[in-house]
């Protein structure tokens, strides 16, 4: 019988900082109500929603198959240990944003499906990310953790804001969810109450009331306290490395030296270690019931990053660095595939870390159902009359994975019928959702 007296929801407590904890079998730590002789509840469904601009190798982005037996194209080959817990949905579009046919007015509508507005006016619609976090998300501290690796465009491309090559998330039709660039920002917005310059470690507040929790709990929870604790450690030292080097890769400043010394603002000099990072932020959101909805942007629409830390196929001895993101899309060529396997190598990484955590009879993976889209299917051509779609994870076992679900050539064929089905599994149900009446049944 459990002797420790938990919460209605159970936090660690210290000087400044609050820490929600993992699953435990001991502590109904997901806020339900004590029962006698049985474990807690399961582990709620997470949502999250990937992105990364300028499309794919049109030619590689396939998969056909089932279960075990999935084959997928080359782009996608970095997620094969996951094919029994992947969905590739083929022909889903949005029709609104067929109308301007350029980057902008097809990314600012991508989680919503709503018309854009050009001419300086900033419209789109609330994403479903944002929908969901209006609800589902209110259960915890972070109701929604919206994560970027590019800051965002300024300016107008032919009588299209930028602002919508650069948000995925809107909160409002008129207004873009803020981004969070710097990893250690979202760090203290997840674990702190208030962030400030040298407040000490997150662990070291929490220490006294996380000691008092381990005397309480099960040893097979104890382990997983430990694991837990360790992980947040290792994320804070990566951050405060991080924050010690230099700039965003893709921005390339207009002097040699800074005429001035510049701050520490946090920010890896390595794109990889930036995404890495991310990543790792949204796994702890996600493990510790801090937040059950977070968006990442891995980079822009029309994106101007470089990549020197990958090894070109087309000009051997050299860095991936000699074209930005956008104009290195325009081509089918061997480094764009290698790009792409990069990007997708930062979801494995992601799957594989949320795999690695078990949640009761299933693994944090299973308990999360991730959407990862681009706003294109090939950057040289615009090419958005289907895009590229696949979701991951089981959403506590309402999603079966492993399958290719093709909706080409059907009339109702909206994107956000896959978003309808999404919120529907965590009782978000619209009776509409941009230009959708109903959801995929078959998801």
């Amino acid at each position: 019988m459990n002797k420790h007296q938990f919460s209605r929801r159970t936090f660690l407590r210290g000087m400044g900082v609050t820490m929600a904890l993992p699953w435990l079998e001991s502590a109904n730590v997901w806020g339900d109500e004590p029962k006698k002789n049985r474990p807690a509840s399961e582990a709620p469904v997470r949502v999250a929603a990937l992105f990364s601009g300028n499309g794919f190798h049109s030619k590689e982005w396939w998969a056909k198959g089932e279960g075990k037996a999935m084959e997928l194209g080359q782009v996608l080959a970095p997620l094969n240990d996951f094919r029994t817990k992947l969905l590739f949905v083929k022909g889903l579009y949005h029709e609104e944003a067929r109308k301007g046919n350029i980057h902008s007015s097809q990314t600012g509508n991508l989680l919503s499906g709503a018309p854009i507005t050009s001419g300086g006016e900033i419209r789109s619609g609330t994403s479903f990310d944002q929908l969901v976090a209006q609800s589902y998300g209110r259960s915890t501290k972070v109701p929604s953790l919206v994560l970027a690796c590019e800051r965002s465009f300024p300016g107008v491309h032919k009588n299209y804001s930028m602002l919508y090559s650069s948000h995925i998330s809107w909160s409002s039709p008129t207004t873009p969810t803020p981004l969070e660039i710097y990893p250690a920002l979202a760090f203290d917005r997840l674990f702190k109450d208030a962030a400030a310059p040298g407040d000490r470690s997150v662990l070291d507040a929490v220490l006294n009331d996380a000691g008092d929790l381990r005397r309480n709990v099960s040893q097979a929870d104890r382990q997983k306290l430990d694991e837990y604790l360790d992980s947040v450690r290792d994320v804070e030292k990566r951050i405060e490395s991080a924050g010690r080097r230099g700039e965003l890769q893709g921005w390339r400043p207009t002097l040699d030296k800074p005429n001035i010394k510049r701050p520490a603002d946090g920010i890896p000099q390595d794109i990889a270690e930036h995404m890495r990072l991310m990543c790792d932020i949204m796994v702890l959101g996600f493990q510790t019931d801090t937040t059950r909805v977070t968006t990442l942007k891995l980079n822009n629409d029309h994106s101007a990053l470089r990549f020197p830390n990958i090894k070109s196929v087309q000009q051997p001895g050299n860095g991936i660095d000699y074209m930005i993101h956008h104009l290195l899309s325009h081509s089918d060529g061997k480094d764009w595939l290698k790009i792409n396997q990069f990007f997708m190598e930062q979801v494995a990484y992601l799957a594989r870390k949320m795999d690695a955590i078990q949640e009761g009879p299933r693994t944090l993976l299973d308990n999360t159902m991730l959407v990862y889209c681009s706003s294109m299917m090939a950057g040289a051509k615009h090419d958005n009359d289907q895009l590229p779609v696949i979701l991951l994870g089981g959403a506590g076992g309402r999603i079966k994975g492993g399958r290719v679900l093709d909706y080409s050539g059907k009339a109702d064929r909206q994107l956000c019928r896959l978003f309808m089905s999404m919120m529907d599994k965590v009782e978000v149900r619209p009776k509409t959702f941009g230009d959708a009446k109903q959801m995929l049944q078959e998801v």
